[in-house]
This record gives C-alpha cells, structure tokens and sequence, in this order.
C-alpha cells in the first residue's frame, strides 16, 4: 500500500508514530517517510533508531501543526498523511486551554487546508474515544477536530483529498499510559486509582497501528472507524500489574469519566456494524458511497458502544500476556 508512496505523520516521534515507522519500514518500501513533529530532541532520539543513512527514505521534518506555512511546505508531494499531533493529556489541556485549542482545534484546520492545497491524496486521523460525548477540554477538542477532518470532503471536493476518522480506546503503554504508572507502584507498594469501578476500553499498540493501515485503505471519506475492543475494570488492572500493592482509592479527577463510550447513541443511526469494528458514516453524503464502508449491518436504533456494557472483557491473565508479550 505504501511502496512507491511518500507517506507524513504528523507528532510522528510519539509512541504511535515511532511503531507507525517501524511497521511501515518493515512491510513496505515507501519513497519517502516524513516524520513532522516540533521536539527536536525526540526527533535526534528517533533517529539514532531510524537513521536516515540506514533508512533513505526517512526525513525528519521539526515543525508544530499551529504553523500553516510550514505544513504546506512539509506537504509538498506527499500521497498519504496519519495525523497524530495532539495535545493530549486532560490535566493539561484543562490547566491550557488556549494552548489545547491552538494545537487540536486551529492545527486541524491547518492540516485539512495544508492538504487540500498539496493535493494529498488521503488523511487518516487519529481521534479518541474522550471526543464521543466529551466531559472535557481534550475531548470537546477531538471532537470539533474530527467534525473539521469529515467535512473536509466537502472543501476538497469530488475528485480531492479524501479524509477520514480512527477513534479508539486507551493504548496499553504509551505515554502517559496508567499501566507504566500501575508497575511502577511496585516499588512503593502503593497503588492509586480513582475508582475501582470505572472502565475503559483497551487496545495495544501494534493492534492499532494494523487497525488505522487497514482503515486507511477501505476509506472513502468521511467515516470514522471503531475497532471492537476489551474493556477492564481499574480495580481488576491494579490487582493484576502490581498484585501485592495497598490499593488507595483518590476518587474521580476534574474532567474524567467512569466510562467512556466510543459509538454515542445519537450516532447509531449512521452506524455499521462488521465483524470486527464499526463504521459511523458521516451525516452528510459528500458523495457517492461505495459498498466498502457501508455494506456492514446497521445497527439497532437505541446502540450504544460503553465501555462499561461492553461484551468482551480483557481478563488479568489476558492483560499480563498483552503487556509483557508473553
């Protein structure tokens, strides 16, 4: 999918961009690699792992999404863009919201403009399950960044950029991840959670780099794609990632959940359901639809995909085996 391709990711040196390029440089032979992201020391780390010389493809692009200029220019020739560049931990984006806004909100804007102008051929986003009914900065955000990606369409037009949505849950140990947090512990013997009740979906990172190469390709713009995913208690994860700890509870922080939901119930009835993820077509037809992303089941009126009614759970001995790769 990718040989022959110039391919960019935006905030590409995190923890999805690094296992993007790993992935990408083992399975394909891509023209160019663009990593685009405005920390040059995590671009210096990238790349004593992915030297240019060892891998001629590769460029390293330092530049921030809010600069509209410098992303026309990263953009030039480029076929295919994964925009992962976010500002997303809650706290912060609570304490910034300026600054969140600028990044998540304007940023988006400016890839969607920066891309139509390159003529891109396509745009996978990166979105969260915190944008489906969002309690805080971070998700209303993601939101309104996903609202300007799928309409999008619209400004490119027929024969333009195609641009779509990948919503998923919590990434077992990327940064920022609780489960870092969870083995840590073990050194205190202490265990924080906010409430041993609340739930979360749960996917690991090669699951989702698979997941958004393989939406990439069934897009034809406008959808926002939902993998099927296990959810697991805090109480059941702590228990299982540091098992002898003293767990103490700290209750609920400003702008979380108990659950998170990933397909709303205002959103059912644009819903598809296939075997292993859904689809929620965009409400507006930008253009004829092919049967790729809408041959799928539709869903029943009053669906809702929770974490907390979810029908597949990831039990301790299943999270052990997907955290240490046993």
């Amino acid at each position: 999918m990718f040989n022959g391709k110039s391919v960019l990711i935006t905030g590409g040196t995190g923890s999805f961009g690094n296992k993007l390029v790993e992935t990408i440089l083992t399975r394909y032979r891509p023209n160019r690699l663009v990593i685009f992201s405005r920390d040059e020391l995590k671009q210096h780390d990238m790349q004593q792992k992915f030297s240019p010389e060892k891998f001629p493809c590769l460029r390293y692009f330092l530049g921030d999404v809010r600069d509209p200029d410098r992303l026309r220019r990263a953009f030039s020739k480029i076929d295919i863009v994964f925009h992962a560049a976010a500002l997303k931990q809650v706290p912060a984006c609570e304490y910034n919201p300026y600054e969140t806004v600028k990044t998540n909100i304007l940023g988006a804007q400016n890839v969607v403009e920066a891309a139509i102008d390159k003529n891109v051929s396509k745009v996978i986003v990166l979105s969260t399950d915190k944008a489906a009914n969002p309690v805080n900065l971070y998700g209303a955000t993601k939101l309104c960044s996903d609202k300007l990606f799928i309409n999008g369409n619209s400004y490119a037009g027929t024969d333009g950029t195609r641009f779509a949505v990948v919503r998923y849950g919590n990434v077992l140990g990327s940064r920022g991840s609780v489960v870092p947090l969870f083995l840590q512990a073990k050194e205190t013997g202490k265990v924080r959670i906010t409430n041993p009740d609340m739930t979360r979906f749960w996917i690991t990172i090669e699951a989702a780099i698979d997941f958004v190469i393989n939406s990439l390709e069934v897009m034809q713009g406008g959808e926002i794609f939902i993998p099927k995913l296990p959810s697991m208690r805090m109480k059941e994860m702590a228990e299982a990632l540091c098992p002898d700890c003293e767990m103490e509870i700290t209750g609920i922080r400003p702008g979380e959940k108990m659950h998170e939901v990933m397909v709303p119930l205002n959103e059912a009835h644009n819903t598809f359901e296939y075997d292993k993820y859904y689809v929620i077509q965009p409400a507006y037809r930008f253009f004829e639809r092919s049967k790729v992303t809408c041959s799928g089941t539709k869903v029943p009126a009053d669906f809702e995909y929770s974490s907390d009614t979810n029908t597949e759970w990831l039990s301790k001995e299943d999270l052990l085996k997907l955290v240490f790769n046993k």
